[in-house]
């Protein structure tokens, strides 16, 4: 492959990152060259499969689209540029194609009827959908130790529990309900869109349970910077934080996500980077790895890739 040609990937991944990942293209300025590259190509290649679902024209259409996705995983071969673009990746970098398979085991879920049981149903989701990409990122960041999987996997629910609190209602209008009926009751997701008022307060605790259970995933993915490069641990760290942050402007509008989407402007992400960048070397626990991961986050996680019974032994 050309040099010019070797590139054509990476320009597209960008500019799909810019238009859709904006709290990570924000972040990635702090990593290196190499990692910033390979984070970009990532997500465009993750963003690719969540697509096959949510821009197909039917759920059938969706399960084979994903089907063929998989397919192409197993054989390491794929016509689609993306697809094939991180392929390339994952032999690149080492990454396991039973964890990118379990990433489209979430996707083809979210083809089919979505209502949460329970709190453990929806986090073995979150592992799916955005904990497979924690396990990615750390060979994409070059810190494949054991040890740093589980922090990975923590970072990456805790910021997919905040993408579902922001996106109740647009989750609904695509027919899901990502509550758990745990909280909310068997509630119908035309009903979440826009709540009556004999629903909303059930809706704001749930909601607020959700996003104080991801405070403990966040807690733990900071625990584990230790284990990234140091230009590395900025980037994520500054990542981790801007996307916190939009379950915090939750908070504030005391978690009625029906009135807008909660976003966080520019303004407010240079201040949450100034204030990680200058507060957090300060203290020992962003230089020094942690004894052990907590083993109850992990609780209804127990057989799937790169999650074990116990962490830190």
């Amino acid at each position: 492959m050309s040099q010019t040609a070797a590139h054509v990937p990476s320009a597209a991944a960008e500019a799909t990152l810019a238009r859709q990942g904006r709290s990570f293209h924000w972040a990635r300025r702090l990593l290196g060259a190499t990692h910033a590259d390979r984070a970009t190509r990532l997500y465009a290649f993750c963003r690719r499969l969540d697509d096959l679902v949510d821009e197909a024209a039917s759920p059938e259409e969706a399960r084979v689209a994903l089907a063929a996705a998989d397919r192409a995983i197993a054989d390491g071969r794929s016509d689609d540029p993306v697809l094939g673009d991180g392929l390339a990746l994952m032999r690149e970098c080492g990454i396991e194609p039973g964890i990118v398979r379990e990433l489209i085991a979430g996707m083809a879920s979210d083809a089919e009827t979505v209502r949460m049981a329970d709190e453990a149903e929806l986090l073995r989701y979150c592992y799916r959908a955005a904990g497979t990409v924690g396990l990615m990122m750390c060979r994409v960041l070059d810190a494949p130790e054991p040890a740093a999987a589980a922090h990975a996997v923590d970072l990456g629910i805790a910021m997919q529990l905040t993408n579902l609190c922001r996106d109740v209602a647009a989750d609904a209008r695509m027919g899901r309900r990502y509550l758990p009926a745990s909280l909310v009751g068997d509630i119908a997701p035309a009903d979440l869109i826009a709540p009556a008022p004999a629903l909303q307060p059930a809706l704001r605790a749930a909601v607020a349970r959700l996003l104080a259970l991801a405070e403990a995933y966040y807690a733990s993915g900071e625990a584990g910077l230790p284990f990234l490069p140091m230009r590395a641990r900025a980037g994520i760290l500054v990542a981790g934080r801007v996307y916190r942050a939009i379950g915090h402007r939750l908070a504030a509008r005391e978690y009625a996500y029906w009135d807008g989407r909660a976003f966080v402007p520019d303004w407010r992400k240079a201040t949450i980077t100034l204030t990680a960048l200058t507060t957090q070397p300060l203290r020992g626990a962003f230089w020094s790895r942690p004894p052990a991961h907590s083993v109850s986050l992990h609780q209804a996680l127990i057989g799937l890739p790169g999650i074990t019974a116990r962490h830190g032994d």
